[in-house]
């Protein structure tokens, strides 16, 4: 049985993130449909479109390591996902649906923010260079993405939830 070092690890949270931009992937289109404010459903289709482009760096990073693209179930993102689904059933049609639609949404770019960021470093002790490049390109995606959410709640999904 092969050791369970940083390279290990390493393979192991790829594999959870690719399984949780898939999972995001799908839910994306969802969110956009059911948000009532054009700018949310504009930001929504916009990270749909980006994280087709993070689930492409993440695949060269897997043919960089010469493993096959596989995602392991992420159970994080599956509950966090899980309550966006609540989000758009209970308050459809709701005033609020849109601050808890952006709310769920922050809730999933902070766990992205933080996977990446954590493979990052992991990536950069390991020395593998080209994996650091496209996980920074990644991060600095999610981070982007997670300030126009706030930038967009705070002048105007929250004051019209309210």
């Amino acid at each position: 049985m092969a050791d369970k070092d940083l390279n290990a690890l390493f393979l192991d949270t790829l594999k959870d993130i690719y399984y949780a931009e898939k999972q995001i992937y799908k839910a994306l289109p969802k969110m956009a449909k059911a948000a009532n404010s054009d700018e949310l459903r504009s930001a929504f289709e916009k990270h749909h479109g980006e994280t087709e482009g993070q689930i492409g760096r993440l695949e060269q990073i897997f043919e960089l390591l010469e493993k096959p693209a596989r995602g392991k179930k992420c159970d994080a993102i599956e509950g966090i996902l899980d309550e966006g689904t609540e989000i758009m059933d209970e308050y459809k049609g709701e005033p609020a649906l849109d601050a808890g639609l952006l709310a769920a949404a922050q809730a999933v770019e902070h766990y992205e923010i933080f996977r990446y960021g954590t493979l990052k470093s992991w990536a950069t002790k390991l020395g593998m260079n080209e994996a650091v490049n496209l996980l920074d390109q990644t991060l600095a995606e999610e981070k982007k993405t997670d300030d126009a959410l706030t930038k967009l709640a705070e002048t105007a999904v929250n004051a019209e939830a309210a």
